[in-house]
């Protein structure tokens, strides 16, 4: 996939100082920015990422304590009862995939880490269901490892930004490695993860209120109206948001 010529233009030093101008704003915006799966242990983080495919962070949330309650440890969970525990992800959606994919992680966490949840990628790649999303989450915000978990959100933005041209998400990883500084990788993920949930939506992004539009090639694919634009931005967490009654 080909570059927009404006993009084709921008040297790598240009286009490295303008992401680093883009994740100062998100930060200005965003400067709570974080995880939005709720977990206090490794293995909990591990697990509600497994349970946020194809699901909201919001219903994962809703689900989890239940889960966590009664399956405290990798041990606990891989010796689950199997129809107990569908029923207890079952509104995650793919229950029975969901499910089996707990059975087989938290068997092999048992049987090569201790029951531990590993803190290198490596490792973590090798367990069953986990690719490098995953790790990079659980490396990110459990073990404070930096990591960029180029989920949809942050491919999107990605893209219309100019930093990336590619669709597969290790080729973005890459992209974006080469732009931001490693010890920045976690935050940056985070706050374009609230940037795509809040502003630059998929369908109809917020053009109009977004902080970064100076510094954006794709401005005007979405609502440039700053009013209107107001109405479409999501999160009691942004300033000018529309927050509902």
């Amino acid at each position: 996939m080909d570059a927009p010529a404006p993009l084709r233009a921008e040297t790598p030093l240009a286009r490295t100082r303008r992401a680093r101008r883009v994740h100062r704003l998100l930060t200005e915006r965003y400067p709570d920015a974080h995880c939005e799966l709720d977990f206090t242990t490794p293995l909990q983080l591990l697990v509600a990422t497994v349970l946020s495919a194809q699901c909201t962070d919001k219903r994962v949330n809703e689900v989890t304590p239940a889960l966590f309650a009664r399956y405290p440890s990798a041990a606990d969970l891989a010796g689950a009862d199997r129809a107990e525990l569908e029923a207890l992800v079952q509104p995650t959606g793919f229950f029975r995939a969901k499910a089996d994919a707990l059975l087989r992680l938290s068997a092999q966490l048992v049987e090569r880490h201790g029951g531990e949840v590993p803190g290198r990628l490596e490792d973590l790649v090798a367990l069953p269901g986990v690719g490098r999303k995953t790790a990079n989450v659980v490396l990110g915000d459990a073990f404070g490892v930096p990591g960029l978990t180029v989920d949809t959100h942050v491919g999107r933005l990605s893209r219309r930004l100019g930093f990336t041209v590619h669709e597969d998400p290790v080729k973005v990883e890459t992209d974006l490695a080469g732009l931001i500084p490693r010890r920045d990788w976690t935050m940056f993920n985070h706050r374009m993860i609230f940037h795509g949930r809040r502003t630059c939506h998929s369908r109809r992004p917020a053009c109009g209120a977004c902080p970064v539009a100076r510094l954006c090639p794709s401005y005007g694919v979405g609502e440039t109206d700053p009013a209107r634009a107001a109405r479409l931005v999501k999160g009691p967490d942004v300033p000018g948001a529309a927050v509902p009654a």
